[in-house]
């Protein structure tokens, strides 16, 4: 896609609001079935009428009052806590630092008013946004406590992940959340081109339901997610084209065995591999991501400009490997501080910079939009 389509999101100001509302959740037989999701998804016109015909016949289950929710899953070995409700999206910054909401990553325009087409056809929500911030001791202790009942749900589902969820209800214990949330940011780690979308909704038609979104706000200092790395494959040069072009921009490269260079993969180090010859290049501004100094500073002095394939695994990205132009570059996951030192300071990450893990299964806590 055309790196010229990319944009940023608009900012929202703060303060950081979770608004109640009815959750609307997939029977437990039905989260994590592939099926059932297809079926929430498309034809995109379709989805209310089958909304409606799941709430009657039990297969959706619509709270009866509104609520913010604790919602608790639990995916391979990890466990996940954040806070469910209706972020309120309706207020623009007049200054950077009133901005309440960080997106880290740009979104493709046209993606964007697809999606915003589609969720004002479907009517609903199936995922939140997932955010992540630091809560401050008040809200933490809080919700420990709320944790100490009996969870108001608490199932496994089709895609093997375990949850508890919890409905805050009791005006004293939301007006804690809304001031335990008020004066925090909160950094976007899956959802921007959702966010963007709803945003684009909210400006068509203020002062409805579009004026939120739904949204996870997970504290990162209670259960942080895992942040992994997403490495490049580069088709159409050849690895001596990728060390020169970093040693032009001060990096130390050094060659290793296969084993040595792989050890040596670190906060500041990528490694160039086109499978028979390994490269460590140690970078020269260790303040930034290594994924935002190889896409801002490397790879705009290669010409042409090589293909470039998006990996999760350091195995997939070897296996790209082979023939005379093509190679793998390792990159390390960014450390949390740097994303959130960029999207603070107004940056945006290169595309597929960040991969936070575990997300939780489509289908619980919907927001329909019918609803209010």
């Amino acid at each position: 896609m055309d790196s010229r389509d990319v944009v940023s999101a608009p900012d929202v100001a703060g303060p950081l609001c979770l608004h109640s509302y009815r959750g609307l959740t997939l029977s437990a037989r039905r989260v994590g079935d592939p099926a059932s999701a297809r079926a929430l998804g498309r034809p995109y016109r379709a989805v209310p009428a089958r909304v409606a015909r799941w709430t009657a016949t039990g297969d959706l289950v619509r709270d009866e009052r509104p609520a913010v929710y604790l919602h608790e899953y639990t995916a391979a070995g990890m466990t996940v806590r954040g806070l469910v409700g209706a972020l309120d999206i309706s207020r623009r910054p007049e200054r950077p630092e009133d901005r309440a909401v960080l997106p880290h990553e740009g979104v493709h325009r046209h993606q964007v008013e697809q999606l915003a087409a589609r969720l004002e056809l479907m009517e609903i929500s199936q995922t939140p946004i997932l955010l992540v911030h630091r809560a401050p001791a008040r809200l933490r202790a809080l919700l420990a406590k709320e944790r100490e009942r009996t969870p108001d749900s608490a199932f496994a589902d089709r895609a093997g992940q375990q949850h508890r969820i919890w409905a805050l209800r009791d005006a004293t214990t939301l007006d804690a959340v809304h001031h335990g949330l008020a004066d925090g940011r909160a950094l976007i780690a899956d959802g921007h081109h959702r966010y963007a979308a709803y945003l684009r909704l909210q400006r068509t038609s203020p002062g409805g339901p579009h004026d939120r979104a739904l949204a996870m706000v997970v504290d990162h200092d209670d259960t942080p997610l895992f942040l992994g790395a997403i490495h490049r494959s580069l088709r159409g040069v050849r690895a001596g084209e990728v060390v020169a072009a970093a040693t032009a921009c001060g990096a130390v490269a050094t060659t290793m065995d296969r084993a040595r260079a792989l050890a040596a993969l670190g906060p500041e180090v990528l490694v160039v591999t086109d499978g028979d010859h390994w490269t460590s290049l140690r970078l020269p501004t260790p303040a930034r991501a290594a994924v935002e100094v190889l896409h801002g500073e490397l790879l705009p002095l290669l010409s042409p400009a090589p293909t470039i394939g998006y990996h999760h695994t350091v195995e997939d990205a070897l296996g790209r490997t082979g023939g005379e132009r093509a190679v793998a570059v390792l990159v390390p996951a960014p450390a949390i501080g740097q994303v959130i030192a960029a999207a603070t300071a107004g940056r945006l990450l290169p595309e597929k910079a960040t991969s936070f893990q575990p997300k939780p299964t489509p289908g619980i806590l919907m927001r329909s939009l019918r609803d209010e």
